[in-house]
Formats: structure tokens, C-alpha cells, sequence
């Protein structure tokens, strides 16, 4: 009878499971010993040896599919291989510190979504006494912007931040949520809307940049899928929105038709 161990002893001894070293056996990482004459196959010392090394580079992050042409390359090659494998795990590593981060930041609600400088502006529209629905909208609105008009979203920043800190326009986008209790007909929404308007024209970098206009004049269909978020919450702002451009591009200013 031939000397040597059991596939589950084997197994055992090297800390891999049974299924585990047949699957090594059918990739042909490590060649099936003998049966014996009882018909039992045994592993020796050379089928141990062998699956200590399949195992240990697998555990490495070595794909199965390299291992056996490194197990049988020369010296140089072998380094060479080992040396590819650990940029790819670094890269690896990379990512999925990244995603790591990324889930940290979930925690904090907007941060995962947003870079700092967006939620510092929803932070500031809280401090200024805009309320959580408010916010929660801009938010949305901000994560929509970045996504489907990125080359816009810093100059839509730029213009949020320049807003903010114009008490004119506060006064008018706090009266814009006011509105939101009028009626459908009320003739204030008109009147508000050409004040809007005006101050607009008279303070031109409320509008943003030509490049930031024309970023969003090249995205119309985007812009009409963010302008219409919330929709159904808001009609009134809706409304409000569009008598706005309205004026403004009767007055020359380009703007998306919505």
C-alpha cells in the first residue's frame, strides 16, 4: 500500500477544504496522486508541498488561472509575475479604499453624493433660515446637476455661493417659498416673478458666467428633467420659475425653455 495521507487530511493540513483542492485538481494546479491499491488516493510530501504553494499565492490575491504558469517559470520570471500581481493588488487596494470612504461618507448624508464645497452651501441655506424641505430639494437638485451636467455644476456653485450672500435675493427666494400657499391665480406669483426677473438684470452675476449659461443652454433635455424634479411638490415654484425665464428671455437673457 502506497504511504501518504487522505484528500481530507491533506486538506486539513494545508487549511483548505476538500472541495477546495479538487477544484486545484481541475484547473490542474496540483496533478491527483495514485490510487492505492485499496483504491483510496494518497498524498505524499511533492502533492503537499504543491498545495501549500497554490494555496499561499491564492491567499496572495494571485488569480487560480496565474498560478500555474508561476509555479513553473524560472527565477526572473517568477519575481516578474509576483511584482505584476502586487501593482494590480495595490490598484486594488486603492478602490476599494475609495469605496471604503465613500461609505463613511454615507453617514453624513450629502457627503457621499456632494463634495465639500456643495454642502457647505446647503449648510449656509440652513444657517440663513431656509427650511429642511428647502434644503432637502437643493440638495437633490445639486446631485442631479453634478450628475447629468457635470461640465455646469461648479458654475452653478459659484452662482448658489454669490446668491447667498445677497439679501435681496434671499428675501425673494424666501417669498418664493411663501408662494407655495397662494393660489394658482393669485396675481402676486406675476409680480414676484417680475421682480425676480429684474433683479436678475440688474445684478448679472446672479445668471452665472457665459460659460456656465451656455452649459446649460447645451443641456436642455437635462435641464428639464432637473427644473422638473419635485414637480408635482411644487407648482407654484414651478410657475414662479418659468414667468422668471420668461422675462429674462424676452430681455435678451438665454435660458432652457422648460
Amino acid at each position: 500500500m502506497k504511504s501518504g495521507i487522505t484528500i481530507g487530511q491533506a486538506a486539513a493540513f494545508v487549511g483548505v477544504t476538500v472541495k477546495t483542492v479538487r477544484h486545484y485538481h481541475r484547473l490542474g494546479l496540483v496533478e491527483e496522486p495514485e490510487r492505492d491499491s485499496s483504491g483510496y488516493r494518497r498524498y505524499g510530501s511533492d502533492e503537499l508541498l504543491r498545495l501549500v504553494q497554490v494555496r499561499t499565492l491564492a491567499t496572495a490575491g494571485v488569480p487560480l488561472a496565474e498560478i500555474g504558469p508561476l509555479l513553473d517559470a524560472d527565477a526572473d520570471q517568477f519575481a516578474a509575475s509576483l511584482a505584476d500581481v502586487e501593482r494590480r493588488l495595490n490598484d486594488r487596494i486603492t478602490e476599494l479604499t475609495a469605496r471604503r470612504d465613500t461609505l463613511h461618507r454615507l453617514a453624513d448624508g450629502d457627503r457621499a453624493l456632494l463634495p465639500d464645497r456643495a454642502c457647505a452651501v446647503l449648510d449656509r441655506m440652513s444657517g440663513l433660515g431656509f427650511g429642511p424641505d428647502y434644503v432637502a430639494a437643493q440638495r437633490e437638485a445639486l446631485v442631479l446637476i453634478r450628475a447629468l451636467v457635470p461640465e455646469g455644476f461648479h458654475g452653478f456653485l459659484a452662482q448658489l455661493e454669490h446668491s447667498l450672500g445677497d439679501p435681496a435675493y434671499i428675501d425673494l427666494a424666501k417669498r418664493g417659498r411663501e408662494a407655495e400657499s397662494w393660489d394658482p391665480d393669485d396675481p402676486r406669483i406675476e409680480e414676484l416673478a417680475t421682480a425676480m426677473a429684474e433683479h436678475y438684470l440688474a445684478n448679472p452675476a446672479l445668471l452665472g458666467n457665459p460659460t456656465s449659461r451656455q452649459a446649460w443652454t447645451n443641456a436642455s433635455a437635462q435641464y428639464r428633467l432637473i427644473n422638473n424634479h419635485r414637480l408635482d411638490q411644487a407648482p407654484i415654484a414651478a410657475r414662479l420659475t418659468a414667468l422668471t425665464e420668461a422675462r429674462l428671455r424676452s430681455a435678451g437673457i438665454p435660458a432652457p425653455h422648460r
